[in-house]
């Protein structure tokens, strides 16, 4: 437990980046399945949508310093290349 008053605020915000953390990577995963789920059902138009949101929400966490960049430029390329390989389907 902290001793000091300075301890103990940073134990508190600690807690706090620690939620909203475990929130941004829920919704991350939650975005990449909903963007996989509507490429299996083959619609074009909403899966260009979702795949804009998606990269949006990739990008944002990757400039924060919540996953590396590489790792967003990965996710952001392999969904890219189902969305593609769904349109030439």
């Amino acid at each position: 437990m902290a001793n000091t008053k300075q301890a103990t605020k940073r134990a508190k915000q600690a807690e706090k980046h620690r939620q909203n953390n475990r929130w941004q990577h829920t919704r991350f995963n939650t975005q990449l399945k909903k963007v996989l789920v509507v490429v299996t059902e083959g619609n074009t138009e909403t899966a260009k949508t979702t795949y804009q949101e998606t990269v949006s929400i990739i990008d944002r966490m990757a400039n924060k310093g919540l996953i590396h960049k590489n790792k967003a430029a990965r996710h952001k390329s392999r969904l890219n290349k189902r969305l593609k390989a769904m349109a030439a389907a």
